[in-house]
């Protein structure tokens, strides 16, 4: 018997809706990317994009867990000397929930070409309307 590999043409896509209230933000970049990766599929092959499209609602409702997780810092650096910016983690997630988000998720997924084309299948919002009724994203929940 033959081992299965998916190819690019054959993985059928799927459309999910999640809702992120009251979410831990770690959790739902966790699972987000693993449907982004195609992790919850029988024919997950680790070389081929084989994931869904993922559309997050209510960004601006995530929560972040532990004592100090709100002041702990996110730093980003120009590449100049002297160019490393800092920026406490809840101010972020305060003025910037898309971006904190999206930034998340990237995280959790692979650092290459096939990583870029996964987090292109993610679409986040900040409230609850979205652009995507015509694909008709069926909906799901994760334990919070």
């Amino acid at each position: 018997m033959k081992t299965y590999l998916a190819k690019n043409e054959t993985v059928e896509r799927k459309w999910f809706l999640i809702d992120a209230t009251n979410m831990p933000v770690g959790r739902l970049a966790a699972e987000t990317a693993k449907i982004l990766r195609g992790k919850n599929k029988p024919v997950f092959t680790p070389n081929v994009d084989c994931g869904d499209h993922v559309v997050i609602i209510n960004a601006d409702k995530v929560r972040l867990t532990g004592n100090n997780k709100a002041s702990e810092p996110i730093y980003r650096h120009s590449g100049y000397p002297g160019g490393l910016k800092q920026r406490p983690r809840g101010e972020y997630l305060e003025k910037m929930p898309v971006q904190y988000v999206m930034r998340t998720v990237r995280g959790m997924l692979p650092k290459n070409t096939l990583g870029k084309k996964m987090l292109k299948k993610l679409r986040v919002y900040a409230g609850p309307e979205h652009e995507q009724q015509a694909q008709k994203p069926e909906a799901i929940s994760f334990e919070k």
